[in-house]
Parts: C-alpha cells; sequence; structure tokens
C-alpha cells in the first residue's frame, strides 16, 4: 500500500501502530551509530553536526519532496529542538565518552513525564512511571562501568541535549495530525547555518567524508524520515522509550568494529532495560489487539 501522496508521512491507519513501532526500532538501530562515527570524524564538532545536517536536508527534500512551512509553534519549536539536540549530542560525543553522552540525552523520559501532561495533554500512567524508574536503574548500570567525573562540560552538554531532545519529542507529537517531516528538514537546515562555517577550521581527511556521508545519509537522514512518520501513531513517552534501544545497541557497534566487550554490569542493565520497555509496550498493545477484528474477518 502507498504511502498518502499529500501527506508523505501519513501511513495507513489500518497497520499504523505496527508500522510505527517498526520504524522506531530500526530509527534507533540507526541512531545507535552515532557515537561511533562522530568519534572517527577529525573535525570541529560543530563541524560534524553542521555536514551531516546539510547532506541530511538535502536527502530528505529529495525523497519527501517540497515542504509545507507554515510557520506553527509546533514546527518552530520542533525545528530549533532538534537543531539544539544533534549540536548538543555530537559536541558532548567530542568532550565526553560516547557512553555518559547517549546516557545523559536519554534522560528525556523524565522531561517528557513532566512536560507531556502539560504540553501534549497526554497522561503519565503509573505503568509509565514505573517504566522510567526501571530504565533508569538499568541505564545507570548498564554504564556503570564507564562512568567517569572527567568531561564536566560534556556531561553538562549531554545533559542539556537530553532537554532539547524531550522537547523534540513533544512538538514532534504536536504535529500528529499534521506532516512532522518538516521541523526535521527546519532543524537540519538551522544545524547547517550555524555548523558549516567552523568546517573551515578542521577540514577531515577522506576516511573523515566518508563517515560524515554515512552520518548525514543513514544514521540522521533516513532515520529521522522513519521517525516523522512513527511519531504520528505513537505517543511521545511511548516513542521514547523505544529509542531508548539506541543506547542499548551503541556498545554492540564498538564490541563488533573494535573488539570491546561489555562489562557484566552493562549487561544486566541492559537486560532490564529491554524486559522493561518490552513488557510495557506489550502491556499497551493488549486493549488495542482486543478490540482490533480477528485476522479472518472482513475490514471495511
Amino acid at each position: 500500500m502507498s504511502l498518502d501522496k499529500a501527506n508523505p508521512t501519513a501511513l495507513p491507519t489500518k497497520m499504523g501502530r505496527p508500522k510505527a513501532i517498526l520504524f522506531l526500532v530500526i530509527t534507533a538501530t540507526l541512531w545507535s551509530s552515532g557515537g561511533l562515527l562522530i568519534k572517527s570524524v577529525h573535525a570541529n564538532p560543530l563541524a560534524i553536526a553542521g555536514v551531516r545536517s546539510a547532506i541530511a536536508a538535502v536527502l530528505m527534500l529529495l525523497v519527501l519532496g517540497k515542504p509545507k512551512i507554515t510557520g506553527s509553534w509546533a514546527q518552530i519549536g520542533g525545528s530549533v529542538s532538534y537543531a539544539a539536540t544533534v549540536i548538543l549530542f555530537v559536541a558532548a560525543t567530542k568532550y565526553t565518552t560516547a557512553a555518559n553522552a547517549i546516557l545523559l540525552q536519554y534522560t528525556a523520559p523524565i522531561y517528557i513525564a513532566f512536560l507531556g501532561t502539560w504540553l501534549l495533554h497526554e497522561k503519565t500512567k503509573p505503568s509509565d512511571w514505573l517504566t522510567i524508574i526501571i530504565v533508569i536503574i538499568g541505564m545507570v548500570l548498564f554504564f556503570l562501568d564507564h562512568l567517569s567525573t572527567k568531561g564536566i562540560f560534556g556531561n553538562t552538554l549531554g545533559v542539556l541535549s537530553g532537554i532539547s531532545f524531550a522537547f523534540l519529542h513533544i512538538f514532534m507529537r504536536m504535529q500528529k495530525d499534521g506532516s512532522p517531516w518538516e521541523s526535521a528538514f527546519l532543524g537540519n537546515i538551522l544545524t547547517a547555518v550555524v555548523g558549516l562555517p567552523f568546517l573551515f577550521q578542521s577540514w577531515p581527511n577522506a576516511t573523515g567524508w566518508f563517515y560524515l556521508s554515512i552520518l548525514g545519509t543513514v544514521q540522521l537522514g533516513v532515520s529521522y524520515i522513519l521517525y516523522a512518520k512513527a511519531i504520528k501513531h505513537a505517543t511521545a513517552l511511548e516513542a521514547v522509550l523505544i529509542l531508548i534501544l539506541e543506547p542499548i545497541l551503541n556498545p554492540v557497534w564498538v564490541f563488533l568494529f573494535l573488539g570491546e566487550a561489555p562489562g557484566p554490569w552493562a549487561l544486566v542493565g541492559g537486560i532490564i532495560v529491554l524486559a522493561a520497555i518490552t513488557l510495557r509496550n506489550v502491556l499497551a498493545a493488549l486493549p488495542t489487539l482486543s478490540s482490533s477484528p480477528s485476522p479472518t474477518s472482513k475490514g471495511g
């Protein structure tokens, strides 16, 4: 079934939730390669963010077509939050460990739990609070082997990226009845404007440009196209909890490409986080599944 041509981010209603979950899982997997790739590029963090976003913006324009710029509060807020998130995360990854940067960014569910009720009128259930607590415990255990008191500046940037990441989810969710991908597109343009001038201070080598091309096309461009589609069919809190798969997968790529094995606490934390996310989404899906027509019945 093809996508709605009038709205390139629309998903078929009947398959909206399953596709949204799948797209969020793919998004998290693509995002998880960011730390390894960013560390591999020897250039100014702002330059890395600028080049990556410039490539992603071009890809979005080619794939999704002409953007609808409405200038709405949600669209502008989403674009600013997006730019802040990608810039702060790249800088945090450069100034502190990749584990610290991604852990601090994924404190976003805490802020969403407080802000979502106020801005989105999405009630935070007791099961959501329990999931958040379990996830935080699991993430602390997951990165306990790598946490360090060094890099205070980088850690501060990581905290700020978590706050902007929360606002990004909220502003994107505000546009669930519209076309949220324009916020990511405008955010990439804004990031490119801010970051590209720094490129001339630290020009990457050929290998660096190769990694930048992957960062721009696959790790950022494709992932946010999928994210913009998925956020229309998932709550902000649900989306960010699924995307916590990103910091779980990040050390896996480090192990595969650098041979660095996670410690025992990391393994325990990963199991806890995965179990909490899986259980929460299974329980949330049960009412929907019970009210849906059986596979053998004929839909409308």
